[in-house]
């Protein structure tokens, strides 16, 4: 059987475990191709004091077109953080070239978190977003995002499972058929995740809060729901294992003092992928 290829839409980070330099080793130990399509190039996130960013943009469409010269095919596409319009109409025309023949799309919209969008999130860059929501087959906001993709006031953030359900509901209809909502707090020590299905009940997926929030945790939860998927599993159990996956490695981080802005320690725990799909 030949191997399954993944197209990971987001910038490439040195140091830091966030993107495509957290998503490529996931999807790998879960023994499948990742394919970088960089937004990005930066020597550490934008957490760091001092970083150096080189905006790709000017140059993802002569990169991309070597893959369209090639008429290469891909078993899914990731997308995550994009910091303009001109990245969310580049990666509509990848979607529309490359998601097809049995291909899924998954879409990270990377617009904000506790109630406020990042700085970058101009209304048309909102806009934008939401269209791009358009071509996914699965989606992975937080609370912030799905309200602001719903245009919900985000309140508390304090919201029920049954306005849960209906959210993702109208959003689903917009196009995505599977729904997580991640790192929804529930008291002090919960965490939940809210994962919605088209045509079947909702579940719930929790967490232990362990310590505070780690740059990069949502690509590495996208990552391995993208790998579980295209390993034949269901959405639901794709969702647990992402937060078992993700929990572990925040865990040894808090036990060894790894300052959050480090990322995750995926590197302990990815034989544990790779042991899953045997």
């Amino acid at each position: 059987m030949l191997q399954k290829k993944i197209a990971l839409i987001n910038d490439i980070t040195g140091f830091g475990r966030c993107s495509v330099a957290v998503m490529a080793p996931v999807v790998s130990a879960m023994k499948i191709q990742a394919v970088a399509v960089p937004t990005a190039i930066l020597s550490t996130h934008t957490q760091f004091p001092r970083y150096f960013f080189d905006d790709y943009t000017p140059r993802m469409r002569d990169y991309i077109q070597t893959y369209k010269d090639l008429d290469m095919s891909f078993d899914a596409i990731a997308t995550g953080f994009l910091g303009s319009v001109d990245q969310v109409d580049i990666v509509v025309d990848f979607i529309k070239t490359f998601g097809k023949k049995g291909a899924f799309t998954l879409v990270d919209p990377v617009m904000g978190d506790y109630g406020r969008l990042y700085r970058t999130y101009t209304p048309a860059l909102c806009d934008k977003m939401k269209d791009l929501v358009r071509f996914a087959d699965v989606l992975t906001p937080n609370l912030t995002e799905l309200c602001s993709l719903m245009d919900v006031d985000y309140r508390d953030g304090d919201f029920s499972n049954d306005e849960l359900e209906a959210m993702c509901r109208r959003l689903s209809s917009l196009g995505p058929r599977h729904i997580v909502v991640t790192g929804i707090r529930r008291g002090e020590t919960q965490i939940m995740n809210f994962v919605f299905s088209r045509g079947e009940a909702p579940r719930t997926v929790m967490a232990d809060r362990i310590g505070g929030d780690r740059s990069g945790t949502g690509d590495v939860i996208s990552a391995v729901i993208a790998g579980m998927l295209l390993n034949g599993h269901g959405f639901h159990d794709s969702v647990k294992q992402a937060a078992e996956f993700a929990s572990k490695c925040i865990a040894y981080c808090e036990e060894n003092d790894v300052p959050a802005h480090w990322g995750l320690g995926v590197e302990m725990y990815l034989r544990d992928l790779t042991e899953e799909e045997e």
